[in-house]
């Protein structure tokens, strides 16, 4: 639905911010669903990421993880945090307010477009590939599926920082995107491989598990930060234990990561997968996209 909301308030250490775009993510849809949200806090305004300005005009990225501001360890260990539409309302609007500190300062030459794009899905790639896998310049890594946010964010970092990159892909079309964002090597859906990988990054979960597993070296690494097709596969113990395989979760990421993130995308000159820019009146044509799996990167909605 959109509509009219009064213009937010902007309580004692927090920030108006000016949304110039905002992208759309699976939690949005779980938001829709009742998941993660008690009934009285509708009316919600929907969006966890965004790029905008400031009431200075000071650019900004919008970090979407939302916690206790005594909580001085990994925020994303926060027993407390929460993504920014559980606490309060989003993006999907002319304005948003959040705690000072989640607005970062875009930086010089990155779009409003692409920064929309680093709170989550990016965020939640960068951690996984720079914090979580071990992995170094050099090294194979598999990305299971071509096409969804995680996984286009995935191929262009990878490729960036000198990985040999590895995607599997359900399409003829999903394989050549993978190709044309970096991927040295596509295969189809639980395809034979023509070696071993370093570390598998993993958001599908029950349809590509087996494979998973078994495309890691011993002492190699799977991270997952989801399970989009189940999240009850086959544990593969015998493979895991007996060949010293690791199995690393992972969700989205840290203010200092996406700090490094940003300064990383603007070093390398990476241009992220857009699939679909809307302006935002049009936004239920990118739901009912990303509900019917269409669309390959991200969807974005512009003001």
């Amino acid at each position: 639905m959109v509509g009219e909301r009064p213009d937010p308030e902007v309580p004692d250490g927090w920030v108006r911010v000016k949304v110039e775009a905002a992208s759309l993510n699976m939690h949005d849809l779980w938001t829709l669903r009742g998941v993660g949200i008690q009934a009285e806090q509708f009316p919600m305004i929907l969006g966890c990421d965004g790029a905008g300005t400031l009431d200075d005009g000071t650019p900004v990225v919008l970090h979407s993880l939302m916690g206790d501001p005594d909580w001085k360890d990994d925020e994303t260990l926060d027993p407390k945090r929460k993504m920014l539409t559980e606490w309060a309302q989003g993006s999907f609007a002319d304005y948003v307010v959040v705690p000072q500190r989640n607005a970062l300062p875009r930086p010089e030459g990155m779009t409003a477009t692409a920064g929309a794009v680093m709170g989550t899905a990016w965020l939640t790639a960068y951690r996984m590939l720079f914090t979580k896998s071990g992995l170094r310049g050099g090294q194979t890594m598999l990305v299971q599926g071509a096409s969804g946010g995680v996984s286009t964010a995935l191929i262009q970092l990878g490729r960036a920082a000198g990985m040999q990159v590895w995607v599997t892909g359900r399409s003829d079309e999903k394989r050549e995107l993978a190709l044309r964002l970096g991927a040295h090597q596509v295969f189809e859906s639980n395809g034979k491989l023509p070696g071993k990988v370093q570390a598998v990054f993993e958001t599908v979960g029950e349809a590509t598990w087996k494979h998973s597993v078994r495309a890691l070296v011993p002492g190699g690494t799977i991270v997952c930060s989801g399970a989009t097709s189940g999240n009850q596969p086959p544990a593969e113990l015998a493979q895991m234990f007996f060949l010293q395989k690791n199995l690393v979760g992972s969700t989205m990421g840290t203010l200092a990561e996406l700090r490094d993130l940003l300064d990383f995308v603007a070093a390398t000159g990476i241009s992220p997968e857009i699939g679909q820019e809307l302006p935002m009146a049009d936004a239920k044509d990118g739901f009912q996209s990303m509900l019917d799996g269409v669309t390959a990167g991200k969807i974005v909605f512009t003001r």
